[in-house]
């Protein structure tokens, strides 16, 4: 059967021609610049409003607003293609620098005009909400309002958001420019090659043991040879937030995580208790996954090593066909805007030197279109990564019928539609596998997952968590976060590792990221939350999309807590709500020890 060709690079010609020589971009910055000034003067300009003559005021300002942030992640989403495309663009880092001033220009006048709003008198402001054009802002604009009565005079907040530029973001790019200088020297199949960071660690689940024994040794020393380096950009963004939110008066660190993603303590403590109380099997799964590849336990080195003797690859049109099978079993709509991604390259797939590690779907508001970023080298568990990040772009895609302000979801609801995707294909492959041998394979990967989320991603929490209360106290040194790590990781694997990953806190963009503060726990909360969405889908069939549509719709306009009681009828809050897919995977790590006694 004949399988169709798809682009492996992706078109970023059609927002802007010539990459970082772009003239198209520049003459976009300076429409921006111009746009952004013009905001800044209009807010300054604006009163709070003292009654309901004030209310078109009001709305022209937010529809301003709108457009101006829709042009800035136009560009910001351009430059994060490129630099992640090329880590030797050096005109792409120029570039970074130029929307990330454009943004806090922007950022700062926001946050004034959300603190004027925030001073209207309750009365006005029900009146003002009762508009008809306003109505269907009211969750998104309350949060504003809420938010903005936390935050600083709007003197102070424009004064952070300036002196975040060269003081904040700056150490987030430091990182990226650190990593762009880093190569590793490894043997494989009997050739010496020269790897960037990110193909390195696509070898990571090599089927020969040495190599990845020699890949983990090689990035370890690579890591540790510039821990000095990295340990300045995590205390310095760790410092600048902790400064940032003593000077607010806020006690503890994650309380601007949680408002982002729009969730309660209560549900953070409820699924981490439940994970905590269900780690036995996954547990006892490493062991077993290790004694299959000869040793008595696991080391990091064989976290993602392969079980079995073969192990299915596919080309990456293979994989597109797989995904695109399987979408539409799931439902029609997800099948054909995940067929307009592939066709019309909207992905950057193709395993080449000097591309950035990892992988990451981005936005661009102006086209409604999305771009995925990964590298494609076979396996299944690339394939799974492929359909997780059509995931977010679909969920981007779901969201097209909403006001532009009623499109902001947070980043565990993000992680819930990209979880979704994921699943679609990872169990769309365990049920084809054509015997056990493979389905040993499918489950490994698959239950490596809940390993992942349950166990890796934990472990970058508490040590998060550590790092931001000795950070309190002054700068933590590299050696003192190697400790940190080694702890949390021990702990969050439940002690089934020999060997652990010291330096994973430098190896983890994740760590230097400023644009999302504790960019872990939201993985975790959208993975096991899209397992009860997945069961529910299960349950209903094929005509369950319209209702998973409607569900990612309303992720940007309520909590967390709002939304399952609403689409789910399930308090998050309870333990048990967590543990029901918890449970789920358990069956998995089961499966798994029973098929390989």
């Amino acid at each position: 059967m004949a399988v169709t060709t798809y682009p492996q690079q992706w078109d970023l010609d059609v927002f802007f021609k010539g990459g970082s020589e772009s003239p198209e971009l520049q003459e976009h910055f300076k429409k921006y610049e111009e746009l952004t000034a013009a905001f800044a003067e209009n807010v300054k300009g604006f009163s709070t409003p003292e009654s309901t003559n004030d209310l078109n005021q009001v709305k022209e300002l937010i529809k301003e607003a709108k457009s101006v942030s829709s042009g800035v992640w136009q560009s910001a989403a351009f430059i994060s293609c490129l630099e992640a495309q090329n880590t030797k663009d050096v005109q792409a880092n120029v570039l970074r620098g130029k929307v990330t001033s454009l943004g806090a220009v922007f950022g700062t006048a926001f946050t004034a005009f959300q603190q004027k709003l925030a001073a209207t008198h309750e009365e006005v402001w029900e009146s003002l909400l009762a508009d008809d054009e306003l109505k269907e802002f009211t969750f998104v604009v309350n949060e504003w309002r809420e938010r903005s009565k936390e935050k600083l005079s709007e003197e102070e907040e424009g004064l952070i958001q300036a002196l975040a530029v060269d003081g904040y973001h700056a150490w987030g790019q430091m990182y990226n420019t650190i990593i762009s200088t880093m190569s590793i020297n490894v043997t494989v199949d009997g050739e010496e090659k020269t790897l960037s960071v990110g193909q390195a660690n696509n070898l990571s689940s090599h089927k020969d043991p040495a190599v990845r024994e020699e890949v983990f040794q090689r990035l370890e020393e690579a890591w540790k040879e510039k821990e000095q380096l990295f340990a300045e950009t995590i205390n310095h963004l760790a410092g600048f937030r902790l400064n940032v939110y003593k000077k607010r008066g806020w006690d503890e660190v994650l309380k601007e995580p949680l408002d982002i993603n729009r969730m309660k303590q209560e549900t953070l403590d409820a699924m981490w208790g439940a994970i905590t109380k269900n780690k036995q099997p996954f547990a006892d799964f490493l062991t077993r996954k290790a004694q299959l590849n000869g040793k008595e336990k696991m080391s990091w080195a064989h976290l993602d090593a392969p079980v079995g003797k073969s192990l299915k690859t596919l080309s990456y049109d293979e994989g597109a066909a797989f995904i695109l099978k399987h979408f539409a079993k799931f439902g029609p709509e997800m099948a054909k805007f995940a067929e307009v991604a592939f066709e019309n390259g909207w992905i950057e797939a193709e395993d080449r030197t000097n591309k950035r590690p990892g992988g990451f779907c981005t936005g661009f508001p102006l086209d409604e279109q999305s771009r995925i970023f990964m590298t494609y080298s076979g396996s299944m568990s690339n394939v799974a990564t492929l359909a997780h990040e059509l995931g977010h772009a679909f969920h981007t895609y779901a969201l097209k019928p909403m006001d532009p302000l009623n499109r902001r979801y947070a980043m565990n609801v993000a992680e819930t539609a990209s979880t979704f995707a994921e699943m679609i294909v990872a169990d769309a492959a365990l049920k084809e596998a054509e015997n056990d041998e493979e389905k040993i394979s499918l489950l490994e990967d698959k239950v490596s997952r809940s390993v992942a989320f349950f166990m890796n991603i934990h472990a970058r929490f508490l040590f998060e968590t550590r790092f931001y209360e000795e950070r309190k106290q002054g700068t933590v040194p590299a050696s003192r976060l190697n400790e940190l790590m080694a702890e949390a990781q021990r702990e969050a694997y439940a002690g089934a590792l020999d060997e652990v990953h010291p330096t994973f806190w430098a190896s983890k963009l994740h760590f230097h990221i400023t644009g999302v503060p504790f960019y872990n726990f939201p993985y975790t909360f959208g993975y096991l939350f899209s397992l009860s969405i997945y069961a529910k889908a299960l349950e209903e069939g094929a005509n369950y999309e319209e209702k998973y549509m409607a569900l990612l719709r309303d992720t940007a306009i309520m909590t967390v807590e709002d939304l399952a009681m609403k689409h789910l009828g399930e308090d998050i809050t309870q333990q048990a709500f967590w543990e029901k897919g918890i449970a789920l995977c358990v069956k998995d790590a089961q499966e798994f020890m029973e098929l390989t006694k």
